[in-house]
C-alpha cells in the first residue's frame, strides 16, 4: 500500500477515538501477524500515537518473514521497532518480556481452508498457546485475541448476532476447521484466564477491508478490490444477498486497541460499523461505483461453493464495542475510497 501523508492523517485521527489511550504510554507490546491486514492496521495506529504523543511505546513485531515487514513499515522505520520471526504452526516457544500481546496471526484463506483444513484448525490453538504461554511465564499484563465473526455459525436470524448468540457448526464438514479452530481458540483463552489468573480479553472482527489487502488474498472483499484496482469488472458468483458487517481496517485497529485498553477481563467483543452492514452485492457494488467499472455475475462452481463461509448473515452488534468509547470513522463510502486510493496492485 502506500502510505502518504492523507493516509497518516486519518491514522492521527482514529487515534483521537480510542478512550483511555494514556495505559499504552511508555508500554512494551508485541505484535503477531503484524504485516497482515488487520495487524498492519495496529501497527499504523501505534506508530501514529509515538508519532503525536511522544507515548515511547516499544514495538515488537512478529512474523514468518522479516523482508515483508521491514517493507510494509519502512516509511515508519526512524520510530524503531524489533522483528521476531514467529510461526503458528511452530512448537518453538516464544519468549518476550512485554506489557502486553496483540494476536493477529492466523491463517484466514478460503482457499487454504479448502487445502489445508489440518494446519488451519491446529494454527488455531498451536500459535495461541505458544502466545498464551509467553504470557504466563512473563506475567504479561493483557494478551487480546483477535477470534473471528464465524465463531457464530449458521445464522438462525437476520439480526445482527450480540455476543453470546450462538448457532449450530457442522463439525464434521472439514470448513469446519475455521470456525471450530477459532471457538477452540476462545475457549483455551478462558480457560487460561481461569486456571492462571490471566487478563485475556477477545475481538470478533466482521469483514475487514482496507488498502494493506495483499494481492494474494483470496476473500471475496480482496478480489473486489483487487478487480477495481486493476480496472477491471468485479465478478460476483454468488447472488451475494448475505448480509456482512464490514469495517475499514482503520476503524479495527482503533477498535483492537480501544478493547485492549478498556475492555473487561475474560470478555468477548464483536468489531462492527453499524453504518457498514449491507449484503454483499452491495458492497461490491459500491466499490464498482466509486472505481467507476460494474459487478458481472457467474455461476458458482463447486469449488467455489466450499470455498463460500458457512454463514448467510454474519452481522455484528457492536454496542458492547461502543459502550467502552469507541465509534467508527469511515463508512462504506469512505473506507472504499481509500482503498482504493492508498492500495496499490
Amino acid at each position: 500500500m502506500r502510505v502518504n501523508e492523507e493516509y497518516k492523517k486519518d491514522v492521527l485521527e482514529v487515534v483521537h477515538v480510542i478512550p483511555q489511550i494514556e495505559k499504552l504510554m511508555g508500554k512494551s507490546i508485541l505484535i503477531t501477524g503484524a504485516s497482515g491486514l488487520i495487524g498492519s492496521s495496529v501497527v499504523d495506529i501505534l506508530f501514529g500515537i509515538n508519532s503525536y504523543f511522544q507515548a515511547d511505546i516499544s514495538l515488537i513485531l512478529t512474523g514468518r518473514c522479516e523482508e515483508t515487514v521491514r517493507n510494509r513499515f519502512s516509511y515508519m522505520n526512524e520510530l524503531g521497532y524489533r522483528f521476531r520471526y514467529f510461526d503458528i504452526l511452530d512448537h518453538k516457544e516464544l519468549n518476550e518480556n512485554v506489557d502486553y500481546i496483540i494476536h493477529c496471526a492466523g491463517n484466514c484463506s478460503p482457499m487454504l481452508y479448502e487445502n489445508q483444513p489440518v494446519e488451519t484448525l491446529l494454527g488455531n490453538i498451536i500459535g495461541l498457546r505458544t502466545v498464551l504461554e509467553c504470557a504466563r511465564k512473563n506475567d504479561v499484563e493483557r494478551t487480546l485475541y483477535v477470534s473471528s465473526s464465524e465463531v457464530y455459525g449458521i445464522p438462525t436470524s437476520h439480526t445482527p448476532y450480540k455476543e453470546t448468540d450462538y448457532s449450530h457448526v457442522d463439525i464434521l464438514n472439514p470448513r469446519s476447521c475455521y470456525p471450530c479452530g477459532k471457538r477452540a481458540a476462545e475457549t483455551l483463552c478462558i480457560s487460561y484466564v481461569e486456571e492462571y489468573k490471566m487478563d485475556i480479553v477477545i475481538v470478533r472482527p466482521g469483514h475487514i477491508y482496507g488498502p494493506s489487502i495483499a494481492i494474494k488474498d483470496d476473500r471475496a472483499p480482496a478480489q473486489f478490490v483487487q478487480n477495481a484496482l486493476k480496472k477491471e469488472k468485479i465478478v460476483m458468483r454468488s447472488p451475494g444477498t448475505q448480509r456482512r458487517s464490514y469495517c475499514y481496517a482503520l476503524d479495527c485497529g482503533s477498535a483492537i486497541i480501544s478493547v485492549l485498553c478498556g475492555g473487561e477481563n475474560g470478555n468477548a467483543y464483536n468489531i462492527s460499523n453499524s453504518e457498514s452492514i449491507v449484503s454483499v452485492r452491495e458492497f461490491a457494488e459500491t466499490i464498482a461505483k466509486i472505481a467507476g467499472t460494474e459487478v458481472v455475475f457467474e455461476n458458482a462452481a463447486d469449488k467455489v461453493k466450499k470455498e463460500n463461509g458457512i454463514s448467510g448473515n454474519s452481522s455484528l452488534d457492536a454496542k458492547k464495542l461502543e459502550s467502552l468509547g469507541w465509534r467508527a470513522l469511515f463508512d462504506i463510502n469512505e473506507g472504499v475510497k481509500r482503498t482504493l486510493e492508498f492500495g496499490r496492485i
